[in-house]
């Protein structure tokens, strides 16, 4: 067998070179035409892009226009563009090359592996019957009974964020903060759904609370202190390097050093490597314990676990689209019905227009979603006559009303009345609408090429 390496036949003996130099150079064109073909899988760029941003967020992507002061790489400032826009543009994410393996079948998910938000996630796919199977925790790869075609992958969610920017994911779960800071200007990536109701976290601003600092409660005042300087600028460890620049030009911090950290920051104003933080925060007990503090104007970001997907993965495989929408579907439902109850009464009443009106009449009973009213039982007189007949009246209700909306039925002569949790409300699929009107014109111009 012949090989080839980066000299092309140097490897060879010199006695079998010349015997072999033409068929080294039959070799070496048909290598170049197996090759060529490769192009022909490169993803192309749309002319109608798609932002990485949900229906209620705004995606921020970089830009040139960072004020000098903010130290970093200028490459990385930002600007903000709004979901709604429409315009052209064309962005490759980092390392993106720019297609697919065209030979992969299966369809990939990806699940953060890290602590803070595994546990979630998983007993939230149990909970929408589609539980993960592995043999261990310590096993990065597993499946979904329920999706035969689908393989799971437990990966950090910044990887998470980059292998769906490159392709080699399909589908993944990852809090907004990653995908703010690590997905910013990559067209490819999508929000599907932006409130899986778990991973809850803030980005913010956190400064010691004693010293220089001790008067110090606002952002605006921060920003005011005489301190900082070109020479001496504010230090502020992060590992949100993207995200702190934008803040930090956004509200008015012109002497900045932005110092990339991983880890635990909260002692490093302590050691004297960083004079604040800017870090995730659940509840603040930790900043408090390290006698650090935040301050008005200091959240850069609100966070939660949110449900991605590659916009081209979308537009040529069917197979990923028809799996997108079931776990869409599924997610949707039971985040609904675990957020609601379902309420059932019985009053007497005329006609199905008077119990109605009745009902109408009481202003906190607006809040019942889907009403049923159907008559279930004609009441008589003593003389075997019609008097009134009774109504089941069959809704659902946001929890938190549940003491509101007990006593509105009451008042208008409502018993009994029975409530029960909702395993899940299937309702009109809204997100699921809007990514296709998202996808659209390149989505028809994918189908009608398939077919």
């Amino acid at each position: 067998m012949l090989s080839l390496d980066k000299s092309g036949i140097s490897q060879l003996p010199t006695h079998t070179q010349n015997s072999h130099s033409f068929l080294l150079s039959h070799l070496l064109l048909h290598s170049l035409k197996l090759q060529a073909p490769e192009a022909s899988h490169a993803v192309p760029t749309a002319s109608t892009s798609m932002p990485l941003v949900s229906p209620s967020q705004q995606l921020l992507l970089p830009s040139s226009d960072m004020p000098s002061s903010v130290s970093g790489n200028p490459s990385a400032s930002p600007r903000i563009v709004c979901c709604s826009g429409s315009s052209p543009s064309t962005v490759t994410a980092p390392g993106f090359n720019g297609r697919q393996d065209s030979e992969r079948r299966e369809i990939r998910l990806g699940l953060p592996s890290n602590r803070r938000m595994v546990d979630q996630t998983l007993s939230l796919l149990k909970d929408c019957r589609l539980p993960v199977e592995r043999d261990s925790p310590q096993q990065h790869v597993a499946t979904i009974p329920e999706l035969p075609n689908l393989q799971v992958f437990f990966q950090h969610s910044e990887e998470i964020v980059r292998n769906l920017s490159s392709g080699h994911l399909d589908i993944g779960i990852a809090g907004f903060d990653t995908v703010s800071e690590c997905g910013q200007g990559n067209e490819d990536l999508i929000i599907v759904h932006d409130a899986l109701g778990y991973g809850d976290c803030r980005l913010c601003l956190a400064i010691p609370k004693t010293g220089i600092y001790e008067k110090i409660n606002s952002v605006k005042e921060l920003a005011q202190m005489s301190q900082w300087t070109e020479v001496q600028p504010l230090r502020v460890a992060t590992g949100f390097e993207y995200l702190g620049k934008k803040f930090m030009q956004e509200n008015g911090l012109k002497h900045v050093s932005i110092l990339t950290a991983r880890g635990p920051l909260e002692a490093t104003p302590a050691i004297g490597t960083a004079d604040v933080i800017l870090t995730l925060v659940s509840h603040g007990t930790i900043l408090w314990d390290n006698n650090l503090k935040e301050i008005e104007g200091g959240t850069a970001l609100e966070s939660q676990a949110v449900l991605l997907a590659s916009r081209t993965s979308l537009i040529q495989r069917e197979d990923v689209r028809d799996t997108t929408r079931m776990i869409l579907d599924k997610l949707e439902a039971h985040l609904k019905g675990i957020s609601h109850m379902r309420v059932i009464a019985y009053m007497r009443g005329t006609t199905v227009g008077e119990v109605t009106r009745r009902i109408l009449s009481q202003p906190s009973l607006s809040i019942l979603q889907e009403t049923i009213i159907r008559s279930v039982l004609p009441i008589y007189d003593g003389d075997g006559e019609v008097v009134t007949e009774c109504y089941e009246i069959d809704s659902y209700f946001p929890k938190e009303a549940l003491d509101s909306t007990m006593q509105q039925l009451r008042a208008i002569g409502g018993r009994p009345i029975v409530t029960a949790p909702l395993l899940g409300i299937f309702d009109r699929e809204t997100r699921w609408q809007q990514l296709l009107s998202k996808l659209g014109p390149q989505l028809s111009v994918a189908t009608a090429q398939v077919s």
